[in-house]
């Protein structure tokens, strides 16, 4: 295990460049869950693959991805950081050449298992490099370089995926990773500092563990897919939020027991770290949640392509640029928990704002909300995450860097399926209720789905009722989805606000260990 660099000790210029490689990495595997989810369309087109499996292509990734990041602890203790990151960013790579070469529904789902499974463990590793590789006084550094990393990825992941499908094939979405992996793999082993392999923990590897929790993940992740649109207490839905409710139990009562587990679950023992966790995973609802909702809304509602809605939200990535480095600059002279409460307030406020955005809102009426998103964004990752880590032992920081990222995962994938229980389920209350406004000849209701005043009040002689069905029922369906999306910013604005409760929890800001 990598030991914390003493405060005097300066890094080499070959460990800067090789955590500059690993935040490259990190970034090819977040930016690859927007840009082909831009793309599923083509890719379905492409392979003749059915409606309803298509979403499997992102399913199976996420799934990979959340059993491989609390296990990015252990790897790191197997393999070390150097070699973890080596045989990540090499399995991601050769991944996305199998998906790019794919030729089936399932060649193509196998290969994104994989590249899954790699890109979960990138995430945790680099945050892991941030408290192993550098002295406390440059973690504020280290710290911004990836969170910027973290946070850009889904941002501008819809404009890059939108631009590869208009300009080439849906091929390019996977094989854009090949060369910034070629180049990481080949040159991180010479830049990230030498360890021994700790091979005989593999003989200690608690398989039960493993599969347990891989079952408690799967099933939940399963559930959070299938329960906006079949309900959350369908038979379906129930049975896998048990399995995965009673897989965690006996987990968690099987790790906490072992001489060698599989996740360091003690770490949670830690004041901080647990607060820090609460706050990731509230920072998941909202980071992810908003980065789902916005181009729903202005695809269906504003009718904008991938490229389009893509440039709207490269506002929120500005933002998160132009404050990351005062953020990192505060990090090193602020409490924590002062600059936590500030981004959560700032967070539930720019969300907040969405919730009572038009059912017209485009660019100028989504700027500001953007604005204030993207600067309190930084403050809700980069301060937490020195909450949760900077005390931590360098033993501990792997595997509690994987449950910290975890956890932001956990509530992207919560949040998202609240966000679709609320459209699924709430768009067709607001659908019938303005039609009854309409039948009744309320001309707020007319106006609120964008039907002419004059044309409701004094309709052409001669149209069937049909012909004004088919012309209405459009309008009142993407008013209704937009009602519904402010309920959801509402909801996202929520989880914010439990961030910005949570913070007082956490406590006096954690000393240093030596």
């Amino acid at each position: 295990m990598i030991e914390r660099p003493a405060e005097t000790q300066k890094p080499r210029a070959a460990i800067w460049l090789g955590f500059i490689l690993m935040c490259l990495g990190m970034f090819m595997a977040i930016l690859d869950i927007q840009v082909v989810a831009t793309s599923l369309p083509a890719i379905q087109h492409a392979l003749a693959i059915s409606p309803d499996t298509m979403s499997w292509i992102q399913t199976a990734y996420l799934i990979a991805e959340i059993i491989a990041i609390p296990l990015t602890g252990w790897l790191t203790r197997v393999l070390t950081l150097r070699w973890l990151f080596v045989s990540a960013i090499s399995l991601f790579t050769l991944a996305s050449v199998g998906c790019a070469f794919s030729h089936g529904f399932a060649a193509l789902i196998g290969f994104r298992l994989l590249q899954g499974f790699a890109g979960g463990t990138l995430i945790p590793a680099v945050f892991s490099a941030v408290f192993l590789l550098f002295p406390t006084r440059l973690h504020p550094i280290a710290t911004t370089m990836a969170g910027i990393t973290a946070v850009l990825a889904p941002t501008i992941g819809p404009v890059v995926g939108g631009w590869i499908t208009e300009t080439f094939s849906w091929h390019w979405l996977f094989l854009i990773n090949v060369v910034p992996g070629v180049i990481a793999a080949a040159a991180t082993p010479l830049l990230l500092p030498r360890e021994k392999p700790d091979l005989a923990e593999l003989a200690s590897l608690d398989l039960a563990s493993l599969a347990l929790m891989a079952l408690a993940l799967a099933s939940l992740e399963i559930a959070l897919k299938q329960a906006p649109q079949h309900g959350w207490l369908s038979p379906f839905s129930a049975i896998l939020f048990a399995l995965s409710a009673a897989a965690t139990i006996v987990f968690a009562t099987r790790t906490l027991r072992a001489v060698h587990p599989v996740v360091e679950l003690s770490t949670l023992d830690t004041r901080s770290f647990a607060i820090g966790c609460g706050l990731s995973f509230c920072l998941g609802v909202g980071l992810f949640g908003s980065t789902y909702l916005m181009p729903v809304f202005l695809a269906y509602v504003r009718r904008h392509d991938a490229f389009e809605i893509g440039t709207i939200m490269l506002v929120t990535g500005v933002a998160q640029l132009v404050t990351a480095p005062i953020a990192g600059a505060l990090e090193s002279r602020c409490d924590p928990r002062w600059l936590s409460a500030m981004g959560f307030g700032l967070f539930a406020l720019g969300l907040g704002y969405s919730a009572f955005q038009s059912r017209t809102a485009d660019f100028s009426e989504m700027f500001w909300p953007q604005i204030l998103r993207g600067v309190a964004i930084m403050f809700c990752l980069l301060p937490p995450t020195r909450l949760a880590l900077g005390a931590l032992t360098a033993a501990r920081v792997p595997d509690a860097s994987g449950l910290f990222n975890l956890m932001r995962n956990l509530g992207g994938a919560i949040g998202i399926a609240l966000i679709d229980t609320s459209l699924y389920g709430r768009t067709a209350e607001h659908a019938e209720t303005l039609r009854e406004r309409l039948i009744a000849g309320d001309v707020t209701a007319a106006q609120a789905i964008g039907l002419d005043v004059q044309l409701f009040t004094h309709p052409p002689a001669g149209i069937s009722a049909a012909t004004v069905e088919a012309y209405v029922r459009p309008m009142v369906e993407r008013a209704a989805f937009a009602l519904s999306v402010n309920e959801a910013w509402a909801l996202l604005a929520c989880a914010a606000l439990l961030g910005l409760m949570l913070v007082p929890f956490a406590g006096r800001p954690p000393q240093q260990p030596r």
